[in-house]
Order: structure tokens, then C-alpha cells, then sequence
């Protein structure tokens, strides 16, 4: 079932939380709501769960125009942060218990009820935890419990919010992996929220990135990466370079270094900033044509990758460049030395709009 949203407002007394809100989602799509704290995202989440009302706008879930229908209507599975799973009741009950709450006339027997759980914990790998309680489960788990739940009825739509957020960084990165296997098995159309920048890249089919109540890009993980639309977008999706410059004579100068823009149309004299991330940047102990000059004062290893930071004249803060061990090793870097260096990506934002160079 494919998911429309259609001019979605909504306002809080004087404070507007949602601003005009419009996407489309396929069936069968794994989209992430990303976004700082206080966005919008979860608002979001909850409107087209039905938990919440817009001020203006519609919702359709396919040709079906959901907007008054309350969240039961709806037919959709809701994971929440904090799992919210009954701890009276053993695992078994808590997948069941959705099932068990039908109506009678649309309620299955019990034998059927009895094999959907059983079904549902074998897709979540926990068929040998049926008879446990929340409090015997580690978080993971617990998780895994509440996603079972959401699916008992088979919904249309499957909506998380923040579901890995109170797990450990080992525990979470596993089910995130886990998450989207399972996702494409099902083909259950799902949205979930996440502040957390590697999980929607990781995880997501389409990312839907918002800042302030605002829609800021929509695209593949790729896209939004790799061609981020706004200074925002290339700002928050992972770590990135400042780099201060200027545009003269329709070429791009940051030191010594000096880009042709003519062929992305006349540029007005003007400040510039390049948008640069850290494994986007070429090194060299030997100065090259086209290189900028800087002097390493820290180096970090972390694992394969080995983190440079970088003193660079003229710029107010330094500069981060990322390298393979091996890379490292081999250009025999300490700490002091003077090295040179150039983008190999930018992505520059002027007159609203954004210049990418492949170097």
C-alpha cells in the first residue's frame, strides 16, 4: 500500500510544527523521517498513524483518502520507542494480544491465533522465547517483540519511531542490519523515525529529511549523500569540511587552490563556502599543482581508518581528512609535518543554489 501525503500542516497555539508537508511512498518502500530533535518527524509520524491531527492537509494510503478515519481505521502497526510491551504477560501473549482484542465476529480461533504467533517469532528469530517475560529479554529482544506485535494483524502500514534509540551501539547497528532483511521479506510499506544519520543511510530506501518542520530533500540514500540540495542537508548527513573561499572571475578559490565554474553558467564576485567531506579529500607529503597547505596537528586512528586533523592558513577551523591505515603507512604522516592536500568532491551553495565539482 503506497502512502500520499498531501499539504500537511499543523500549528500548536503560535508555533507552526509542520509546514507544508508533501511526499509519496511506494508500497512496499523502508523510508526514514530524519531529522534533528524538535523537527517535526515523530508530529509527523503520529498524524499518519492517526494519533494525531493535522490543521490542514490529506493523507491517502493508496487511492484512499485516510485523513478523517481514526487510527484503528487506519489498519497500521506502531512500534514505539520505549516497546511498551506488557510486562505481566509473557512473550507469546504480548504478539497475541492485538489478535485477541478483535471483535468476535472478525476474531480468528484460537488454533489460528496460536500460528500466527507462532510464525510471527519465528520471522523475528525468538520461537524459543515465547514463554518469557519482557523483564527476562534483553532490549534487543524486547524490540524484536513489539515489531511481532505491530505485524499480528497484518497491517497496511508499519510505523517505528526511534525503534533502536535506547539500545546499545553493538545491539543496534545488529538490528538495523536485521531490520532491513526482514523489512524486504515482508514487503510491508514502513516508515520509521531516527535522528540518527548512519541508521537512515544504512537502512532506508528513501530518506526524508526535515529540518524546522520543513521538508529539506527527499531522495535514495545516495542521492541525499552525494547530492545533498541544501547547506542543511550536507551539513547534517555525516561529517563534513568547511571550507572558506571566494568566487572571482567565475573561478572558485580556496588558497591555492582554484576552480573553473564557467561551465556551471556567470558567477558574481562573491564569498563562497565548500562543503567538502573527509574521505573526499586527496593528500601528499609533496606539493602538487592545485594543492592547499596545511600542517597536521592531531591524528586519530580508528580501526581500518585514520582521522588527519589539519591546520590550514586562512581557514577558522581545521580541517578533518580521512584515510585508509594502509594510505597512512605508506605516506609516513606524523604529527608537525606540513602536508598538501585537495578536494575531490565539493559541493558549494551560492545564490540558493548548489555547484557540485568532481575534481
Amino acid at each position: 500500500m503506497g502512502i500520499t501525503l498531501q499539504n500537511i500542516n499543523k500549528s500548536f497555539k503560535n508555533f507552526n510544527a509542520l509546514k507544508n508537508i508533501n511526499f509519496s511512498i511506494k508500497q512496499g518502500e523502508l523510508v526514514a523521517l530524519l531529522g534533528p530533535s524538535g523537527c517535526g518527524k515523530t508530529t509527523l509520524l503520529r498524524i499518519i498513524a492517526g494519533l494525531e491531527t493535522a490543521s490542514s492537509g490529506k493523507i491517502y494510503f493508496t487511492d484512499t483518502d485516510v485523513t478523517p478515519l481514526s487510527a484503528k481505521q487506519r489498519d497500521i502497526g506502531f512500534v514505539f520507542q520505549n516497546y511498551a510491551l506488557f510486562r505481566h504477560m509473557n512473550v507469546a501473549e504480548n504478539v497475541a494480544f492485538g489478535l485477541k482484542m478483535k471483535p468476535r465476529s472478525i476474531r480468528l480461533s484460537k488454533t489460528a491465533i496460536n500460528e500466527r504467533v507462532n510464525q510471527l517469532l519465528g520471522l523475528v528469530q525468538l520461537e524459543n522465547f515465547a514463554k518469557r517475560y519482557p523483564d527476562q529479554l534483553s532490549g534487543g529482544q524486547r524490540q524484536r517483540v513489539a515489531l511481532a506485535r505491530a505485524l499480528a494483524s497484518k497491517p497496511n502500514v508499519l510505523l517505528l519511531d526511534e525503534p533502536f534509540s535506547a539500545l546499545d551501539a553493538k545491539v543496534r547497528k545488529d538490528l538495523r542490519r536485521w531490520l532491513r532483511d526482514f523489512h524486504h521479506e515482508l514487503n510491508v510499506t514502513s516508515i520509521f523515525v531516527t535522528h540518527d544519520q548512519d541508521e537512515a543511510l544504512e537502512v532506508a530506501d528513501k530518506i526524508i529529511l526535515m529540518n524546522q518542520g520543513q521538508i529539506e530533500q527527499i531522495g535514495t540514500p545516495t542521492e541525499v549523500y552525494k547530492q545533498p540540495k541544501t547547506a542543511f542537508v550536507a551539513h547534517f548527513l555525516g561529517d563534513v569540511n568547511l571550507l572558506h573561499g571566494y568566487i572571482e572571475n567565475n573561478t572558485l578559490i580556496i588558497g591555492d587552490f582554484q576552480k573553473d565554474m564557467q561551465a556551471q553558467g556567470n558567477w558574481a564576485d562573491q564569498s563562497a563556502i565548500a562543503y567538502v567531506r573527509p574521505h573526499e579529500i586527496s593528500i601528499a607529503k609533496t606539493a602538487r599543482k592545485n594543492d592547499i597547505q596545511g600542517q597536521v596537528v592531531r591524528i586519530h586512528t580508528a580501526g581500518p581508518t585514520v582521522f588527519l586533523e589539519i591546520a590550514v592558513a586562512g581557514q577558522p577551523k581545521h580541517i578533518d581528512v580521512s584515510v585508509s591505515y594502509r594510505q597512512y603507512e605508506q605516506q609516513h604522516v606524523e604529527i608537525g609535518d606540513h602536508i598538501y592536500f585537495q578536494p575531490i568532491l565539493i559541493n558549494i551553495f551560492v545564490q540558493d543554489q548548489l555547484v557540485e565539482f568532481m575534481i
